[in-house]
């Protein structure tokens, strides 16, 4: 087997690119993260994406190292984890040690601030593109549709923390799958 078929260079060197090239923070990893993981690799599938941020959300972490973690778990256990990990956190790292040098001459910089406003504009793009995917993504029913309206509203009117609206949704979503919908209960008998 080359270096180039190895499963865990593959993790690296993807999340490797991904940690280099997207700006905006986990959010905006997300639909490069499903394009790469999804469609061009197939490690997981479309369905995945939404139990990936529903994990990286809850648990401690940021974003993109958690969504990292969990493909490369997917795909190749422990090590697979490790080098997705390593893979989206050493861009980060490097970049901001060459940067860390030079910031303080070039912070006040015109062309610099024009440029961080473009790229806040694109990152806007990207977390309209991932909200749709992800909506695309989520089963439309009532209890869901009310669930997702409930969530928006707890976070931007509220002002509840993500965490917590994302552990409400959880048992909310156990209960009424397994209490109240049919295919629910038939889905727990086969479980056990």
């Amino acid at each position: 087997m080359s270096l180039k078929d190895n499963i865990y260079v593959q993790l690296f060197t993807t999340f490797f690119r991904i940690g280099a090239f997207t700006f905006g923070g986990g959010y905006a990893m997300i639909p490069i993260i499903q394009k790469e993981a999804v469609e061009n690799r197939g490690w997981i599938k479309d369905e995945d994406i939404i139990d990936l941020l529903a994990i990286a959300e809850s648990t401690p972490g940021v974003l993109a190292v958690n969504s990292a973690t969990f493909v490369g778990y997917n795909v190749g256990g422990f090590w697979g984890s490790a080098a997705a990990t390593l893979g989206v956190v050493l861009p980060s790292f490097l970049i901001i040690l060459a940067l860390s040098g030079v910031y303080i001459a070039f912070r006040q910089n015109v062309w610099v601030d024009y440029a961080f406003r473009g790229i806040k504009a694109g990152v806007c793009v990207l977390l309209i593109k991932s909200f749709t995917k992800l909506f695309k993504a989520l089963d439309r029913k009532a209890f869901h549709m009310a669930l997702l309206v409930c969530a928006i509203l707890a976070s931007a009117l509220a002002g509840i923390k993500a965490v917590y609206i994302i552990i409400t949704g959880g048992i909310l979503g156990y209960v009424y799958r397994t209490f109240f919908c049919p295919e629910g209960k038939e889905y727990a008998k086969e479980d056990k």
